[in-house]
């Protein structure tokens, strides 16, 4: 397996928290790995970020809180 190295956009240097940019390095990597062009690892990358942040108002990325385990509750069941 060839060591891709990723030189990040400008824009996610300067847009992106570091965790955003560690996880938007790690998706375009392994998107590469798995040979998607340019364009759709970068797509994939984008992507992988949005499910963990967002942009707010002030047009900068904050990471969102986990909703699947704030709002997904175990129901018990009536069964036998």
């Amino acid at each position: 397996m060839a060591d891709i190295q990723v030189d990040l956009p400008s824009e996610v240097k300067e847009q992106l928290p570091e965790g955003a940019q560690n996880i938007f390095r790690a998706a375009y990597k392994s998107a590469q790995e798995d040979g998607l062009s340019e364009e759709a690892a970068r797509k994939v990358a984008w992507n992988s970020v949005k499910d963990g942040y967002e942009q707010g108002a002030d047009g900068k990325w904050h990471h969102t809180p986990d909703a699947a385990n704030a709002t997904n509750k175990a129901v018990p069941s009536g069964g036998n």
